[in-house]
């Protein structure tokens, strides 16, 4: 993606989460960036169509943040979850203005999606959201199945997981002058506390923030 659509989705990203859907205006988003109306009609044809570009670019930096640790062969259930619970919380504080945007809510999509185009978007979205909570879920079973998570409904247990971490962009306000470490601390509480909600009792006595590795020659 050209640097200039980039930032023109950074721009909209902070707009639509500044001012909120209706009032943050295509003139508004252009002025952010020092662009013209024209410009930003040049690469997306309506603000419904830059909203969603924004959220599919937030539900981009989430899959890319997470498949490594899903696909981490190394990795426990118990020690994979930690991770992807702490990278969500941090990915929340680190693209806070699209994150934002995502948790606006697909209510919000379907009520701005008119044309073909725009409907085609949003059914891309969803399935990006479905495809992020399918990770989760993948690992929650297979925690289950070695007996380090408990049995639980794997869609209710994603789904609170995820809720409670993307509350995060709802209270978390970044301070000027903040350092890594103060996300790096909120984002290891939160997932600390995710994680034991889910796990085995027999299981919580470990350090579940500490990678589990798998015994050498174990399949994952």
């Amino acid at each position: 993606m050209p640097q200039v659509q980039l930032s023109l989705l950074d721009a909209a990203a902070k707009a639509f989460t500044t001012y909120g859907f209706a009032s943050a205006s295509i003139d508004v988003i252009a002025r952010e960036i020092g662009a013209t109306k024209g410009s930003v009609y040049y690469h997306y044809r309506s603000k419904a169509e830059l909203f969603f570009a924004v959220h599919k670019r937030a539900m981009v930096i989430n899959l890319k943040a997470q498949l490594p640790i899903v696909n981490d062969a190394g990795l426990s259930p118990l020690a994979k979850l930690h991770e992807m619970a702490y990278r969500h919380a941090m990915v929340m504080m680190d693209s806070l203005f699209y994150q934002r945007v995502t948790v606006q809510g697909v209510e919000l999509h379907q009520s701005i999606s008119t044309t073909p185009q725009e409907r085609e978007a949003l059914t891309q979205v969803i399935a990006m959201r479905d495809a992020y909570e399918n990770l989760f879920e993948q690992v929650l079973q297979e925690g289950m199945r070695v007996g380090e998570l408990a049995a639980l409904d794997v869609s209710l247990a994603s789904k609170s997981i995820l809720g409670s971490l993307n509350w995060v962009t709802v209270w978390y306000r970044p301070r000027e002058g903040e350092l890594p470490s103060a996300r790096q601390r909120i984002a290891k509480q939160l997932a600390r506390q995710a994680t034991y909600g889910v796990v085995e009792d027999s299981a919580a006595s470990g350090d579940v923030t500490r990678p589990l590795r798998r015994p050498s020659g174990t399949s994952a």
